[in-house]
């Protein structure tokens, strides 16, 4: 939401560099432009209609996202007349997962590249199920789509394309001069999108969140979407309900049932997609967006071999069970969720208060918990030593080690190597537990955390209390003695 700030107070912008998180060095973000301008364009629309034009448009984005992705579905099921389209379009609409993916106030890359990923594997699918010699118009729009998909992120939508292409390469239903000639419309397409994504940014995607930093080993560990996700872990069937344990069987109906060949052939990629992006969520959680999405879209044809509609139809409605126990959680939680809910949503107003007051005309850097720093650079305009991303990893381990200090000589270094002119403290245990797992070390007594939060008067003499809330103090840095 930085970013697209940026973009609006200088159109034409494209952010290829971060002043606002890891300060002062910076960094060289691995976000892209697309996202950034289309939640610009969106917050042009709702300035008729609201003052907040930026934080709706950036609320309200990845919903609109997809809903465009579920009309998608339903017009190409539609086309393709799946006779079970609708087991299909009902996963997509309550799996748990997809829809955070894409839920209100999460302005983030991931839903555009869930909705990008679908219409470039559905373009395909189509591409390949053409009874006669292959339209172009389906190679166009997958080229398109996977050359946006991978400039607005070049790592799952990157694996999943040169996933498809070798699949197609072992598959391919068609053969001769029209199929040729579709193939170099889609490539042609491709490659289009890709050079201007190369001239527009300017620089090559990073692949550091494969690199074996330690610092970034256990700074992954505290972050959801990058741990594992072992074979028994229940939340497999919270996304996907019980179809999911019947899935192998249903793979080995759908491939030994007497079909032609080819048939059996074009429907073999997406086994083999589901197949590696389970592999890949095990590994990182991230790949679960994409999992359950493809898992949803290769009902129609793991179901198509049973011949009985309402058969189909029981077995889908006892099989989400575990969905509709995740949703009643989540829309009827108890005592003590609903009491970490409303915590949460007042720390998020006190949080936008205290930022409030750090706005200024004059660059005050920041230094905060990592996952705090997003909201208070977007709110105050300030730039934070930390962030959220693994490109803030340097900003993110000098917070951990400021927090963690019981020495005030090296706490008062790192504010002075990022010239930090204000503090924000936060929950004690939270920062000091998170600090310790990112340093990989044990808890200092006291940690200048706890000192800061609980016994403000006793801070140190460089660190002025300014403004204080029931969940955070704020702290300006001077230079006294």
């Amino acid at each position: 939401m930085t970013r697209v700030q940026l973009c609006d107070a200088q159109p034409g912008l494209i952010v290829r560099h971060h002043a606002f998180e890891n300060f002062p060095q910076g960094t060289t973000p691995h976000t892209t432009a697309p996202l950034d301008y289309l939640i610009l364009g969106l917050s042009l629309l709702l300035k008729a209609f609201t003052t907040h034009a930026f934080d709706m448009a950036g609320a309200f984005v990845s919903p609109l996202l997809a809903l465009l992705g579920g009309w998608f579905l339903w017009w190409w099921s539609r086309q393709m007349n799946f006779q079970y389209r609708w087991v299909m379009l009902s996963l997509y609409a309550i799996s748990p997962i997809l829809v955070h993916g894409t839920e209100l106030g999460r302005p983030d890359h991931q839903s555009l590249s869930m909705l990008l990923v679908t219409i470039a594997i559905c373009a395909e699918w189509s591409h390949r199920e053409a009874t006669g010699p292959p339209s172009a118009r389906w190679g166009i729009v997958s080229g398109v789509a996977w050359g946006l998909a991978i400039w607005n992120s070049a790592y799952e939508s990157l694996i999943l394309f040169v996933l498809v292409i070798v699949l197609g390469k072992k598959s391919a239903p068609h053969s001769g001069a029209a199929t040729a000639k579709s193939r170099r419309a889609e490539w042609l397409c491709f490659v289009l999108i890709i050079a201007i994504a190369l001239l527009v940014e300017r620089r090559i995607p990073s692949l550091s969140i494969l690199h074996s930093d330690p610092i970034f080993k256990n700074w992954a560990g505290t972050i959801g979407e990058l741990v594992h996700v072992s074979p028994p872990n229940p939340v497999w069937l919270h996304w996907c309900g019980y179809l999911l344990l019947v899935a192998p069987f249903l793979i080995w109906m759908s491939i030994s049932a007497r079909m032609d060949g080819a048939h059996r052939g074009r429907a073999l990629p997406m086994y083999v997609l589901l197949i590696a992006t389970y592999s890949l969520t095990i590994w990182q959680a991230r790949w679960g967006y994409f999992f359950v999405l493809i898992f949803a879209l290769a009902l129609p044809v793991l179901l198509a071999p049973i011949k009985s509609p309402v058969a189909v139809w029981i077995a889908f409605v006892l099989s989400i069970f575990p969905i509709l126990r995740d949703w009643d959680e989540r829309l009827w939680p108890n005592e003590t969720q609903l009491a970490a809910r409303v915590e949460r949503r007042n720390e998020s107003a006190q949080l936008h208060e205290l930022a409030l007051d750090l706005r200024s005309p004059d660059v005050h850097p920041f230094l905060a918990p990592w996952w705090l720093s997003p909201s208070i650079a977007y709110w105050s305009g300030q730039p934070g030593v930390a962030g959220s991303s693994h490109e803030s990893l340097n900003g993110i381990a000098d917070s951990a080690r400021f927090f963690l200090s019981d020495d005030l000589q090296k706490a008062r270094e790192i504010l002075q190597n990022h010239r930090v002119a204000w503090v924000c403290a936060y929950d004690a245990d939270r920062v000091a537990q998170n600090s310790a797992a990112v340093l990989n070390q044990p808890l200092p007594l006291p940690p200048l955390c706890r000192v800061l939060d609980r016994t403000p008067g006793q801070a140190p003499h460089f660190l002025i209390l300014s403004a204080q809330s029931a969940a955070f103090k704020l702290y300006r840095v001077t230079d006294g003695r």
